[in-house]
């Protein structure tokens, strides 16, 4: 058994008992995923770590909220993983199926982003959509 950490969420695997992350990129990835959907108040001792990006479904559709996002989005980021730095990071509205963005119940996040001592990007995109 050799690794980083666990993978989230945890499952079985033959060679090491579950699954983890064998290098600094998954396990980046993974933390900066956590940081994005873990909601404030939800980490024991670190009640302002996250950005709870599923809490602002219910919100309004519109830039103002979307600009919220990445605003916390940033803060979270410089606070809690300094080492990287984001590169481009867009919030919207994902397109409804008449290609509407205003028609449409899903949020898409789109965060590229650099590991500064490694020199490694990477990209991660959520996309949520009301039930």
């Amino acid at each position: 058994m050799s690794g980083l950490s666990p993978k989230l969420p945890l499952h079985p695997d033959s060679l090491d008992g579950y699954a983890l992350n064998k290098n600094y990129r998954e396990l980046i990835q993974q933390n900066l995923k956590c940081l994005l959907l873990t909601n404030p108040g939800e980490r024991i001792m670190e009640p302002e770590f996250g950005v709870g990006v599923l809490r602002y479904m219910f919100e309004i559709n519109d830039p103002v909220t979307y600009g919220r996002i990445v605003s916390k989005i940033e803060e979270q980021v410089e606070i809690y993983m300094p080492f990287v730095r984001i590169v481009n990071l867009d919030a919207s509205p994902s397109l409804g199926p008449d290609l509407d963005p205003s028609n449409s119940n899903a949020m898409r996040i789109k965060l590229q982003y650099e590991i500064m001592p490694l020199g490694i990007s990477d990209i991660i995109e959520i996309i949520d959509k009301l039930a």
